[in-house]
């Protein structure tokens, strides 16, 4: 597959192993950019304000949002807090709960509620291992935390491997890897652990989030070495790697009025994050990461949508698909309500991408 002369292209709906979509307007504006962007099964973020960590929340939180987007599959999780026990998880598991997410205390939007000491959460680990109930993990230490000249991700490491080993049935996801140690430990980890790789992570780095509040997120992109990594796991055909795209919408006059480096931390892709996958692969290619060839149909179908609904337990085949074609097409500026009291800027604005359009299998 030469990538960068194909015109059109047809691939199976993306499952977005990773995405947030807030609350109150800001959901009723996001969730139908789900669609746009190659999107019918979706795992859902539990940091809202307050957090998720009820049955009762999460079965009311899934029914908001599958009535803003009918056709697609929402994926819903537990914030791991001191009142999710294990008799919580048995009944998340008779609810359909599909994950509970750790979020280290303070480390991201609306984490301050998050885990101080894993250990004090053993038991609810060995329930979940019990229910088949997937532990997603924001994989950072506190900046207190970290050795220097040590980032954040790989201070965490060791710590995913502790959890691997004291629990080796429970299925783990490493959610929005950033570096390469990160894809090395999970390689290293059995098939119950995965990980998730964003779009903006295969195109940002450490240089682009200072500058750009459009591109600063948590965590923050690294190394260039570390970006192109990522792509060559993208294209690596392991099915431990699968798409998670952590959009994180925030009102857009919040990213642009912040001082510089004080803007909140989240980028948003969701109305393209198919094709900005494509898009981060191209440029890839340009810069000799990996080579033509190495991008084929197979894997693109793998990581952009089968690898991911394959851990999660759920159905590799649909009766829709995406077709997306070469079209001049520019990212919007950004999304917006009718009447404009809420938007959210996109990321790579008025770049080119591929236009996406769904059409029955």
């Amino acid at each position: 597959m030469q990538l960068k002369n194909i015109q059109k292209l047809e691939l199976p709906p993306t499952a977005d192993m990773h995405v947030h979509l807030r609350q109150d307007g800001m959901m009723k504006l996001v969730t139908p950019t789900l669609s746009s962007g190659g999107v019918d099964t979706a795992f859902v973020m539990p940091n809202l304000v307050p957090p998720i960590t009820t049955v009762e929340r999460v079965v009311e939180y899934q029914s908001q949002l599958q009535a803003l987007a009918p056709n697609v599959k929402f994926l819903m999780s537990l914030f791991l807090h001191p009142s999710v026990t294990p008799e919580v998880i048995a009944q998340a598991a008779a609810a359909g709960v599909a994950g509970v997410k750790m979020y280290p205390q303070g480390a991201t939007t609306n984490s301050d509620n998050g885990v101080a000491n894993l250990e004090a959460f053993y038991d609810t680990f060995a329930a979940m291992e019990k229910h088949n109930i997937v532990l997603n993990l924001h994989g950072e230490v506190l900046e207190a935390l970290a050795p220097p000249g040590v980032t954040l991700e790989e201070a965490f490491l060791p710590t995913l491997k502790q959890l691997h080993e004291r629990f080796p049935k429970l299925r783990i996801v490493l959610e929005h890897c950033t570096t390469a140690a990160a894809v090395e430990a999970v390689r290293a980890c059995g098939p119950t652990v995965g990980a998730t790789i964003t779009a903006h992570h295969l195109y940002l780095t450490s240089h682009d989030a200072c500058c750009n509040p459009f591109a600063f997120c948590k965590p923050i992109p690294k190394n260039p070495t570390d970006r192109d990594a990522l792509i060559k796991a993208v294209v690596s055909g392991e099915s431990k790697f699968f798409f998670g795209s952590d959009s994180a919408p925030h009102p857009l006059q919040s990213k642009t009025s912040a001082e510089q480096g004080k803007a909140p931390a989240g980028v948003f892709t969701q109305p393209y994050v198919t094709q900005l996958v494509l898009l981060a692969l191209e440029e890839g290619i340009e810069r000799g990461v990996i080579a033509e060839t190495d991008v084929t149909q197979e894997k693109l179908e793998g990581f952009l949508s089968k690898f991911g609904r394959r851990f999660y337990g759920l159905p590799e085949t649909s009766e829709s698909k995406i077709v997306l074609e070469r079209k001049g097409e520019k990212v919007s500026a950004s999304v917006k309500t009718e009447d404009g009291s809420i938007e959210v800027g996109n990321s790579r604005a008025d770049d080119v991408v591929f236009s996406l359009r769904w059409e029955a299998v």
